[in-house]
């Protein structure tokens, strides 16, 4: 297998545009990557975790447009301690029981500074909510990867439990999609 080759943004323009792109492509869970990254007590401590499961598929016409959904399994977050994720999983932040994943929904992607904006809309807890972030591109033998650290507001889809103030409001997602074509 090649090497994956970061794409500028006027290269992977230039192969949305020629076509090169166009078709269906599907997430590779296996070589996906979804992390949580936050600071926990007031701030004090990193805190990582990881979504063991995702799924998700795209298309990209011949003219260059891009959509497709992105899902995570809530339930499948794993931050090595068990009382913490079960915490995670309840009603006070994921709410799994009747949320079980959250969904993004790409609805176009456009060139921007050395990569690309992604533009959609997140989902949680069946909360939509208009979503951009800016993405680098790699490519090789047939698939696309996309690498972003994609800020969130847990307080935007309802998850505000927060016990004397131990839990930041403010989260990282970073994402390691690798697409291949269907």
């Amino acid at each position: 297998m090649a090497p994956s080759v970061q794409l500028t943004s006027s290269a992977l323009q230039a192969l949305l545009q020629g076509g090169e792109l166009a078709g269906p492509w599907m997430l590779d869970a296996a070589r996906s990557e979804v992390l949580l990254k936050t600071r926990h007590t007031w701030g004090l401590f990193p805190l990582a975790g990881v979504f063991r499961q995702a799924s998700g598929n795209g298309t990209v016409t011949a003219t260059g447009d891009v959509s497709g959904v992105f899902t995570v399994a809530a339930g499948s977050v794993d931050t090595k301690n068990k009382r913490r994720d079960e915490h995670l999983r309840s009603a006070d932040f994921f709410d799994v029981a009747s949320h079980p994943d959250f969904t993004f929904t790409a609805e176009g992607v456009q060139s921007a500074d050395g990569g690309v904006r992604v533009t959609g809309t997140l989902t949680i807890r069946g909360q939509g909510r208009p979503l951009s972030f800016d993405a680098q591109v790699s490519s090789a033998d047939g698939e696309v990867a996309l690498d972003a650290e994609v800020p969130v507001n847990r307080a935007d889809f309802g998850m505000t439990w927060n016990m004397m103030g131990i839990a930041p409001m403010k989260n990282i997602i970073v994402i390691h999609a690798v697409f291949t074509r269907q």
